[in-house]
């Protein structure tokens, strides 16, 4: 349990209204325990939920699922806002925390400060999320009159310099500090946390160290790196995952942690991923479900590609109904298999 996650928990309690409007909500905790503990393989309603609010994007990065092939085949647009409210109406009573970001830049969603403004009017505990690469036009302006609505801004940083140019095709790095110099007295302000998320990959592990000491001086007090994940990138095969067992990338891993310990106000996470590979080490088949732009539901964030997979739409039933499919009850089974279905295949979850 990281310091933003214990955040997360009290922001949470702090705004819970402790009446009955309370008891769907617990009785939905209870009814997920017990699920767990007869080891079934539907669930209750989820806790936490992606909803991707657009897959349109400015950039046209090289970590990025969208530059490969299932992303240049995928059918691109915005939510409608009623169905966004919809689908939120239909969750928002049991729900923790909901991340307003997909296969694409949220800051281009026309609608985005009023799905945001809905969500905090329905049910003010609820932890709002979004992620952006701050590279859209008038960014400051935008994300602060979010502020009020939203509990964290997370901030796409694959490298700096150079590199998070090369990486981050069509982003300009000057920008990216500029914008972020700007936002971050406002966040803290508002109570907002802001991190920095980056892929490592060979271009940006050796900018690993650089990052962090980045963010100390910018004053962002959360980093995360993700390995990058190849089971969307078509063109490269999974012996590329090699490289982050390599006495090279070990030691720029070191390099990194010591900078970690340099700067003390920067929380970093993400680097100790790899151990246990395999599909248990999943946790997409049982929560942070993924409702693309055009009402999919999707196995998970790295490849949300309704062509490739989905558990069905949302226009033609329930959310609920539709996460306690037999195909999607059928996905659960392997998982509790530990046998990977061929759509995971190159999963970094299996292979790291």
């Amino acid at each position: 349990m990281n310091r933003r996650h214990l955040h997360r928990i009290s922001t949470v309690l702090r705004r819970t209204r402790w009446d009955f409007s309370l008891l769907p909500y617990a009785a939905n905790k209870l009814h997920a325990l017990l699920l767990r503990l007869f080891r079934s393989k539907s669930v209750a309603y989820p806790s936490n939920v992606m909803l991707e609010l657009s897959n349109q994007c400015n950039l046209h990065c090289t970590t990025c699922a969208r530059e490969y092939a299932y992303g240049r085949s995928m059918d691109r647009g915005f939510m409608p806002p009623q169905r966004a409210k919809s689908i939120i109406d239909q969750l928002l009573p049991r729900l923790d925390s909901i991340g307003l970001t997909g296969m694409g830049e949220t800051f281009l969603y026309p609608h985005l400060l009023e799905i945001a403004r809905y969500i905090r009017q329905k049910k003010p505990s609820v932890v709002i999320s979004l992620s952006t690469n701050a590279q859209v036009p008038r960014f400051v302006e935008q994300a602060e009159a979010l502020l009020p609505y939203v509990d964290a801004i997370q901030v796409s940083t694959d490298g700096t310099g150079a590199v998070y140019e090369q990486v981050r095709r069509g982003a300009r790095f000057a920008r990216l500090e500029e914008n972020l110099r700007a936002l971050l007295p406002r966040a803290r302000a508002a109570g907002v946390d802001v991190m920095l998320n980056t892929v490592i990959t060979k271009e940006t592990a050796p900018q690993m160290a650089a990052l962090v000491e980045f963010a100390h001086a910018v004053g962002v007090p959360y980093l995360n790196f993700t390995y990058f994940n190849l089971v969307a990138a078509t063109e490269l095969d999974a012996s590329y995952y090699a490289y982050f067992r390599s006495p090279e990338f070990l030691r720029l891993k070191a390099g990194a942690e010591e900078a970690a310990r340099r700067c003390p106000g920067v929380e970093v996470t993400g680097l100790g991923f790899p151990g246990r590979p395999g599909f248990r080490k999943c946790p997409f088949p049982w929560s942070h479900f993924y409702i693309t732009w055009d009402g999919y539901l999707v196995p998970c964030c790295a490849k949300p590609f309704p062509k490739e997979l989905n558990f069905g739409n949302v226009a033609d039933g329930k959310v609920i109904d539709l996460l306690n499919s037999f195909n999607y009850r059928s996905f659960r089974a392997l998982h509790r298999k530990n046998q990977a279905p061929p759509f995971c295949r190159n999963c970094h979850f299996l292979e790291l």
